[in-house]
C-alpha cells in the first residue's frame, strides 16, 4: 500500500502543540472588519487551542495519532 499524502492546506493552517492539541488562528480577520463588533476582533487576535472535537479531524489530515 502505498504512503498516505498530508493535505498540505492543513499544514501550513494548523501547528501542533507539545501536548498533541491543535493550536489555530481564528477566522473572520481578513476584511469586512467595520461590521465586525469590537468584542469579536479582540477575541480573534492571537492563536487559540482547537476544540478537541474539530482537532481529531486536523489530525487525521497529518496523519498523527
Amino acid at each position: 500500500m502505498p504512503k498516505l499524502k498530508t493535505k498540505s492546506g492543513v499544514k501550513k493552517r494548523f501547528r501542533l502543540t507539545g501536548s498533541g492539541k491543535v493550536s489555530m488562528h481564528p477566522s473572520f480577520k481578513r476584511h469586512n472588519l467595520r461590521k465586525r463588533s469590537q468584542k469579536m476582533k479582540r477575541k480573534a487576535r492571537g492563536s487559540t487551542i482547537m476544540a478537541e472535537v474539530d482537532a481529531r479531524i486536523i489530525k487525521r489530515f497529518l496523519h498523527v495519532r
